[in-house]
C-alpha cells in the first residue's frame, strides 16, 4: 500500500494533485452533455415552428390570409423555432 501511495505522490497525485484530472473530467462531461442536448433543442424548435405556421395557416384562413408552406419556409421555422416562424409570417405579410 505504501508503494502505491509513493507512486501516486511521485506522479503529482497527492491529496490536492488529483484536483486537476477531476476538473478535466468535469469539463469533458459538461461538453458531452451540451453536445447531446443540442439535437433535442433543434427538434423542439422544429416542433414549435411547425405548430406556429400551422396555426397561422388555420386562423389566417378565416381572415383571407393563406401561407403557402414550402421546404425553405419550413426549414427556417424549424431551425429558428418561433422567431423563425414569425419572420416567415412577417415576410409573407409585408414583402409580397
Amino acid at each position: 500500500m505504501a508503494t502505491l501511495e509513493g507512486l501516486a505522490a511521485s506522479a503529482g497525485l497527492g491529496p490536492l494533485g488529483s484536483l486537476g484530472p477531476m476538473l478535466v473530467g468535469v469539463v469533458l462531461l459538461l461538453v458531452i452533455v451540451k453536445l447531446l442536448s443540442m439535437p433535442f433543442k433543434l427538434v423542439w424548435n422544429g416542433i414549435c415552428g411547425a405548430i406556429l405556421l400551422w396555426l397561422v395557416n388555420l386562423l389566417g384562413s378565416f381572415v383571407g390570409f393563406g401561407l403557402k408552406i414550402t421546404i425553405f419556409k419550413a426549414l427556417i421555422a424549424g431551425f429558428f423555432g418561433i422567431p423563425g416562424a414569425v419572420a416567415v409570417i412577417l415576410f409573407e405579410l409585408f414583402a409580397k
